[in-house]
């Protein structure tokens, strides 16, 4: 038999082990694969969020740890990635990066009763199917599009147009968006062409686009194809404009390009940087010697939403924590958001963008 002393010590041991137990939150995406840097920008913005969420009190009293898992941008990886998450306790996930992979892997989620929220999967479907505990902090392909063909048709109203695309859920999803919206305004593409993602010569292409006298291209797709197709371009001589969407959102797109990003227009969501509630964690980040661009805030602003329903829910169920981020308005870096009830958020969702001297600005 315990002495009063022991029981009660081993009673109040119990009770801190319960009352200091840590939340998990996974952070999934591309670690590995072509498209790892937009992984870098997640992996930042979830770190820099749990330690201000942490310093802050934390969730329900309890500390906001991260549990990074690598998906590799790869349909099959994420569903394996998706049942590991579910394996090792997770309550929520801020993730996947790649549409292809969050649609498969929300589905593990779903059924797990798991809440996810992307702040990087812009293709519709993830957020049509109607799943109740799904989100994304970013916009949708559908409204980048529309704001991509508007653009196209603003700056070269009379032109021949490229739609061209990697054939991946996300960049054959946005070309075809763009397609849709040029033939509904009446300006159907003039050439119509898929490349498949890992392609490093484009020559054939880019002599195709310039005997059909193309003056505005479009390319849905990553940004590593994406700098060499506008380098293999200049070299070539072929002068038309260039315009892309949100996966060219890394200075890497710049490096592989050079000087012929200069000029390349791109569809992204309005620069969270400039946003004044992102200002101090802007320039914690810029003390730490990483800029955030990118999705670095969009990851930021997930968790930090995340954290808010939870702490309004008083739980870190699935269910009632969807339901809060359904409900509720949080305030964070990327300014105050609200869900719709399909998951999407209520922020403006697309602008253009300007590539030059290696960098990228948000055009007025």
């Amino acid at each position: 038999m315990l002495k009063p002393n022991v029981a009660a010590l081993l009673l109040l041991a119990a009770g801190a082990g319960v009352a200091h137990a840590d939340v998990k939150v996974a952070v999934v995406g591309p670690i590995t694969g072509q498209n790892a840097i937009f992984y870098e920008q997640m992996k930042h913005g979830a770190e820099d969020a749990a330690a201000a969420i942490n310093a802050a009190g934390g969730v329900n009293g309890q500390k906001l740890v991260l549990d990074l898992e690598d998906d590799a941008c790869d349909p099959k990886q994420a569903v394996a990635a998706a049942n590991k998450v579910v394996s090792n306790g997770d309550v929520a996930v801020i993730g996947h990066f790649c549409s292809s992979s969050s649609i498969p892997a929300s589905d593990i989620y779903v059924d797990a009763g798991i809440p996810m929220i992307s702040p990087g999967s812009t293709n519709p479907k993830l957020t049509d199917r109607g799943q109740p505990t799904i989100f994304r902090t970013c916009g949708r392909d559908d409204k980048q599009s529309a704001i991509a063909a508007a653009g196209i048709l603003k700056m070269d109203p009379n032109g021949k147009y490229a739609v061209v695309d990697d054939r991946t859920t996300y960049g054959k999803g946005l070309a075809d968006g763009v397609r849709e919206a040029l033939k509904a305004k009446g300006h159907p593409e003039t050439v119509d062409d898929s490349v498949t993602q890992g392609t490093k010569d484009f020559s054939t292409l880019i002599s195709r686009l310039k005997s059909a006298g193309v003056t505005f291209v479009f390319y849905g797709g990553y940004y590593p194809e994406a700098g060499l197709f506008v380098r293999q371009a200049k070299d070539q001589g072929f002068g038309a404009k260039f315009m892309s969407g949100d996966a060219l959102a890394s200075a890497e797109f710049g490096n592989l390009a050079g000087t012929a990003s200069d000029g390349v227009y791109m569809t992204f969501s309005p620069d969270a940087r400039i946003e004044p509630a992102a200002a101090a964690a802007v320039k914690k980040f810029r003390e730490e010697k990483y800029e955030p661009e990118g999705y670095t805030l969009y990851t930021y602003a997930a968790l930090q939403a995340f954290a808010q329903a939870a702490n309004e829910a008083k739980s870190t169920d699935g269910s009632k924590v969807a339901d809060d981020l359904h409900k509720g308005e949080f305030s964070t870096v990327i300014g105050k958001i609200r869900f719709d009830g399909k998951g999407d958020p209520n922020a403006e969702p697309y602008v253009i963008y300007l590539w030059k001297g290696g960098k990228y600005e948000q055009m007025k």
